[in-house]
């Protein structure tokens, strides 16, 4: 056997260098390294051991706020009515019926009230659990984020991100409620992990996974769900390895399942006649298409109110106020949201400044990518719209997130490792507190404490960190970046935790924390009465009218035929008997017709209308209004305000 070179080491299979057996020969025969290796092990073991009680920690704290009070909750009137209506009927679930009967639907895909009916059907009609799985989603979504944020950043990264997601004011306001926004939040960013993951492997597998979790996503909010596809195929053609012709055709068949999965309800009621189904609403034509692309798209930010059929019912989005470049800076939605705005922005040019020269393929300039992509995708087309609710800001959540938590991480190892970057986590902190005082300088009366503890802490954390130097203890550099932290997170923290405070009620559809809630004014001077919009608890009018009609039926089908839903949704939540609401959300849609209407109360189906004179006239209102004779509010022991008017249609003509 030719001898071993005594400059060279022999050379060990590797196989047998990573058995257990192998390393305890090892360290028999070098038990200094074996003790290295041991104390290794005991750190690493350590380290896993605090990360879990950690994320354990933060969710237990991102359940304790999003459930507490729950049944308490102020939920969405609309979107709480057809929930009932699903889960009493399996028909109305799949179709997204308004009424239990299915004789119209949402105007809204129903993909994101599914989880809310099946709640309800298997707990009951109680307010608590149709919330139940927004409360599950959030807390999934903070659990993913934080697997994503680490497997891109790093432990301490990933624990960052997912505690920013928790203290996010908006996030824990929507969560709270049954908005469909709560869903479409989670959907996105397992897509996000599956994308990262397809680039970091360059496997079809997860890219079409990630298509798939997209179009799950249309079904919870539709067009929106497609914001991030540009984004998420510029980061892959980028970054994923391979050719590019191959990243090319990889990206073509993830969007073919994007697409086909967007579309599947779409296409299933497309398919279905229409005798046998809902007819769809915010539609002239009955077409699901128009419902998507039309009604819930161009009409909502073009300028063509009828676009593709629609009918002229998006007037309420075009009022919100929220919209311009300083839309997600304003007063109301900024403590919702922007606390870590320019935190965000910071570490994101940063991180893609430092990482530049590395290959394209580069991993943690990749994460940079996705997320600041997603955030000023987001950004720019809602400052471009016509008007947005406050809460739809949720969505930038999980990228803001993201991008605190993999900043903070880059900028600590970056201090740590000393030279002139170690400047940059000081100048963050500090530039996070001046903003901090921006946002919440409008809102002093809110927590007067406030303001002055975060001033206080970021000085003490900038100062800290500025003058820190190599013979610093450890423990000392762990306060100074507790406090730095705590300068940063405390803010949102407390506008979060206003959630749990009846003062600052927030709205059913508007739901906000702290003292820009549509109903915190009459709260701070105990005024308000918050209304709930309880399932199953009708007020004494909605309960005087129901028994009136109930004991007056005689076999028809429908209860009750109402005037939009605006006077549906407190019937719909109190019974699960069939009403029919005619023309829809809105009033406007052309159903029922008026002869349709005729044909339903000579079939004996349809007995009693109400009308309201908040909502315009139809050709079935004003044939209710001719051929029906108005009830006398005493009939059923009701003073009436005069905004609603009950009419008996039988022998109606």
């Amino acid at each position: 056997m030719k001898p071993t070179h005594p400059a060279r080491r022999p050379r060990r299979d590797p196989a047998l260098a990573t058995t257990p057996l192998t390393r305890d020969a090892t360290d028999r025969h070098h038990p200094s390294q074996g003790i290295r290796r041991a104390h290794a092990k005991r750190r690493q073991r350590t380290a896993v051991s605090q990360e879990c009680y950690a994320l354990l920690l933060i969710l237990a704290a991102a359940a304790v706020l999003y459930t507490w009070a729950i049944d308490r909750a102020a939920v969405h009137p609309y979107y709480t009515a057809a929930v009932r209506s699903m889960a009493a009927n399996w028909h109305a679930f799949v179709f997204g019926g308004l009424d239990p009967s299915g004789s119209v639907t949402l105007d809204k895909i129903p993909g994101a009230l599914w989880p809310q009916a099946l709640s309800v059907r298997l707990l009951g009609p109680y307010n608590w659990a149709a919330v139940l799985p927004q409360v599950l989603e959030g807390v999934l979504a903070v659990w993913a984020l934080h697997r994503i944020v680490r497997a891109w950043a790093g432990p301490l990264a990933g624990l960052l991100a997912a505690l920013v997601l928790t203290l996010t004011p908006v996030t824990v306001a929507l969560n709270r409620h049954n908005i469909p926004d709560t869903l479409l939040v989670l959907l996105l960013v397992l897509a996000a992990g599956s994308l990262q993951k397809a680039v970091r492997t360059g496997r079809l597998l997860p890219l079409l996974v990630c298509g798939t979790w997209v179009g799950l996503a249309f079904q919870a909010k539709m067009l929106q769900a497609w914001l991030v596809l540009p984004v998420f195929a510029a980061v892959y053609q980028l970054a994923a390895p391979g050719s590019r012709w191959d990243r090319a055709r990889r990206l073509l068949l993830a969007g073919i399942t994007a697409l086909v999965v967007s579309c599947s309800w779409l296409l299933l009621v497309w398919v279905t006649p229409a005798a046998n189904r809902p007819y769809t609403d915010g539609t002239s034509n009955n077409n699901p298409f128009t419902l998507v692309f039309g009604y819930n798209g161009l009409s909502r930010f073009g300028n063509d109110p009828h676009a593709l059929g629609a009918v002229a019912g998006t007037a309420a989005s075009r009022t919100t106020g929220n919209t311009g470049w300083t839309m997600v800076v304003n007063q109301s939605v900024g403590p919702q949201i922007a606390w870590l705005l320019p935190l965000a922005v910071l570490v994101l040019a940063l991180g893609v400044w430092w990482r530049a020269g590395q290959p394209r393929t580069d991993g943690p300039r990749t994460g940079f990518l996705l997320w600041g992509g997603w955030l000023a995708l987001h950004i720019v087309v809602f400052s471009n719209s016509n008007g947005n609710h406050g809460y739809y800001m949720t969505v930038l959540a999980p990228a803001l997130a993201a991008l605190a938590g993999g900043g903070i991480a880059l900028l600590w190892a970056e201090y740590r490792a000393g030279g002139q970057r170690r400047a940059a986590l000081p100048v963050a902190v500090g530039l996070t507190a001046l903003w901090a005082a921006a946002i919440d300088g409008p809102h002093s009366e809110f927590a007067p404490w406030l303001l002055p503890v975060v001033l206080m802490l970021g000085l003490c954390g900038t100062v800290g960190l500025w003058t820190s130097g190599p013979h610093t203890t450890r423990r000392a550099m762990h306060s100074v970046l507790a406090a730095s932290l705590t300068a940063v997170l405390l803010a949102p923290a407390v506008w979060a935790v206003s959630c749990l405070n009846p003062r600052y009620p927030g709205s059913p559809i508007e739901p906000l924390a702290g003292p820009v809630g549509p109903g915190y004014q009459d709260a701070h001077h105990h005024r308000a009465k918050v209304r709930r919009n309880p399932l199953n608890e009708p007020s004494g009018r909605d309960s005087a009218l129901l028994n009136y009609l109930s004991a007056h039926r005689s076999g028809e089908k429908y209860l009750l035929a109402t005037q939009a839903a605006y006077g549906a949704s407190p019937l719909l939540r109190a019974t699960p008997q069939p009403l029919l609401v005619m023309g829809g959300f809105t009033g406007l849609t052309p159903y029922p017709t008026a002869p349709r209407l005729r044909d339903l109360v000579s079939a004996h189906q349809l007995r009693y209308a109400l009308l309201t004179t908040r909502r315009p006239s139809t050709p079935a209102s004003v044939w209710v209004k001719r051929s029906c004779t108005p009830v006398s509010p005493k009939a059923y022991g009701q003073l009436s305000d005069g905004s609603f008017t009950l009419y008996d249609c039988a022998g109606g003509k």
